[in-house]
């Protein structure tokens, strides 16, 4: 019999009106998914196989409704963006799933932040190096709680928006997705084997851009709580 020799914390988020939590196990993304936003980021938005990336489960940042979260400004970077995203929480998985059965997978939803080192991301990319650093970092996935899909039902369309200190900045409806969450599942099942417990974060609209340290984020998508946050220095 073996035991293990320390415990290790893991990631967890409220089920949204009960004292459940979800347990995360992968952080899947989709890159690319909002064909202005792809546009932005100088890419063809035309229906090309999706790209996937993964963020660690511990960068989950769990900010709860009614509260302005502090989020510490990240190390290293000084070009730090905001990317709000519908988060899809996986209650089972399995491999080659198919599109009309994937949604089957789906526990609920979630308002999430894809946040992002962006100078760091883009030396990688011009150095031909991996990106992760850009993505991957502590904090760097804060979402809401997660609301289960037999209330709710399936997000398929709906406003999703982000303001920063009062002012819109990212504004655009869920069904301009170029990848519906359905698409992305089936998708990624193919390159991975889906388990519950996975998240995916599936994209983010057009106008992405840097916040500093004093100014507060609110990402919302209607029918979910609201998720807020305010920029602040490191702890030392």
């Amino acid at each position: 019999m073996t035991k293990q020799i320390f415990e290790v914390a893991r990631a967890a988020i409220p089920v949204a009106g009960t004292d459940q939590t979800f347990p995360v196990r992968r952080i899947y993304c989709i890159g690319r998914n909002y064909a202005a936003h792809a546009r932005e980021m100088g890419s063809d938005p035309t229906r090309e196989p999706p790209f996937f990336f993964q963020k660690p489960s511990d960068a989950i940042q769990v900010v709860m409704p009614g509260e302005t979260a502090e989020h510490p400004y990240p190390s290293l970077t000084k070009n730090y963006h905001y990317e709000v995203e519908l988060v899809a929480a996986l209650n089972k998985g399995g491999r080659n799933i198919p599109v009309d059965k994937a949604l089957d997978c789906v526990y609920g939803y979630a308002v999430g932040l894809d946040m992002t080192r962006r100078d760091l991301q883009s030396e990688m990319k011009d150095g031909k190096k991996p990106w992760d650093i850009g993505k991957g970092f502590d904090n760097g996935a804060p979402v809401g709680p997660i609301l289960p899909a037999a209330k709710s039902g399936h997000f398929k369309a709906g406003e999703i928006s982000l303001s920063v200190n009062g002012t819109v900045k990212q504004k655009a409806d869920l069904a301009d997705m170029i990848w519906s969450v359905a698409e992305q599942i089936s998708r990624l099942s193919q390159l991975f084997e889906l388990k519950a417990g996975d998240l995916i974060m599936s994209g983010t609209p057009e106008n992405v851009g840097p916040v500093i340290v004093g100014d507060t984020m609110v990402a919302r998508i209607a029918g979910l709580p609201d998720l807020s946050l305010k920029i602040v220095k490191p702890a030392a």
